[in-house]
């Protein structure tokens, strides 16, 4: 059994080792070029901030990995709080940029005649924020059901009283139930912004197969680059959702340890991997991934 637990950490650390890189090479491109024209735009500053958020989030999992895994003696109960308190924040900001993402996306490149969406589609960058502001304040609420639960979780072995247990089993029902809600929300509305755009991409297909155009233009790449990156976000996030889901059921049976590892070997495939599919779907950061690809292929080509 030492083989598997060396293996998934191999895996675990490959991961994050990826997902440092992609994330911090979003920022740094995005930041250079901030700097540089003196302004960034609505969806690169999205992408920064996505950026900057996933690599709290993989540095939290990280040091949760290598705590639990060796045992290490300083992660005590206050240091589980800190962490975990650092997570949901991470956790939060990264669905809830990654959703706005997937918003803004939608409202910028779907064609649709409602008055309604044309009232969102000209104030899209007033939609996102709103929906940050919003993020933000259930984020605060949160917070302060998380480390009330915690708290009372850490004093449960100083009493047996009837009132605190009671308190103690309503506190951490409301935190399962916002932890839920706080992912289920944006994972509604980023599922339905892909399906209004697979729509909008099919009502624009049969506008130009009508006019006797052919299907490759422009809006159709658009329309496509996008689907595949809130499609990627969908499906990442599911893994990830549902491995946090069978590590808390895990935990709270002391079930299965080699179950709780590959788990969070799974659950972070979501900040690293989708990183990659952001990269490949922009067309500035794409060009600045394979401008850095050919230098570091000379660079080796040197050294030899």
């Amino acid at each position: 059994m030492a083989l598997l637990p060396a293996i998934l950490s191999s895996l675990f650390t490959i991961q994050f080792v990826l997902g440092y890189f992609a994330n911090g090479f979003i920022a740094l491109v995005n930041c250079i070029d901030w700097v540089k024209r003196q302004k960034i735009s609505c969806a690169d500053g999205i992408l920064t901030a996505l950026a900057v958020s996933r690599i709290c989030l993989l540095c939290v999992l990280v040091l949760n990995w290598y705590a639990t895994v060796l045992n290490l003696a300083f992660y005590s109960l206050e240091v589980k709080l800190i962490v975990h308190i650092a997570w949901t924040t991470s956790h939060h900001f990264s669905l809830w940029l990654a959703t706005s993402l997937s918003i803004f996306y939608l409202l910028k490149i779907a064609n649709f005649s409602s008055l309604l969406f044309l009232h969102l589609k000209w104030r899209a960058e007033r939609v996102v924020i709103m929906i940050l502001l919003g993020a933000l304040v259930f984020l605060v609420f949160h917070l302060a059901v998380v480390g009330t639960d915690e708290k009372m979780q850490m004093n449960e072995d100083k009493g047996n009283i009837t009132w605190e247990t009671n308190l103690g089993d309503i506190m951490h029902l409301s935190n399962q139930t916002l932890f839920v809600l706080e992912n289920f929300i944006p994972f509604t509305m980023s599922l339905t912004a892909v399906l209004l755009l697979i729509f909008s991409l099919w009502k624009h297909l049969k506008n130009m197969q009508l006019s006797g155009k052919g299907t490759e233009d422009p809006s159709t790449k658009v329309h496509v680059r996008a689907m595949q990156t809130v499609i990627s976000f969908l499906l990442l996030f599911v893994i990830y959702f549902f491995s946090q889901i069978i590590l808390l059921w895990n935990l709270s049976t002391q079930q299965n340890n080699s179950l709780h590892m590959v788990c969070k070997v799974l659950r972070i495939l979501y900040p690293s991997s989708h990183s990659f599919i952001l990269i490949w779907g922009n067309k500035k950061l794409r060009q600045a991934f394979l401008s850095f690809l050919w230098q570091l292929r000379c660079w080796l080509r040197k050294g030899k």
